[in-house]
């Protein structure tokens, strides 16, 4: 989505967060596909270290096309081929 999402604000300036979350949630693509946003104003931990145990149990599923590039994070007991 993120070409679409930039093509939508071209050109406009992002001038604060209401903006740009508005501009992603009124970006769709030719087949329709819509992606809800919204602004999250949480506080999250900074300085968290993960170990290479952990960063070894994240579930990467490769796409054959640029794998190293194009990959999601498959939930828990999911296959990862």
């Amino acid at each position: 989505m993120f070409c679409h999402i930039t093509e939508n604000w071209r050109g406009r300036p992002l001038v604060d967060h209401s903006v740009i979350v508005n501009l992603i949630a009124n970006t769709t693509t030719e087949k329709g596909l819509r992606v809800p946003s919204e602004l999250d104003k949480s506080q999250y931990p900074k300085g968290i270290k993960v170990s290479d145990e952990e960063l070894a149990a994240v579930r990467l599923r490769h796409s054959r096309f640029h794998g190293d590039w194009n990959y999601f994070v498959a939930p828990k007991g999911a296959s990862n081929q």
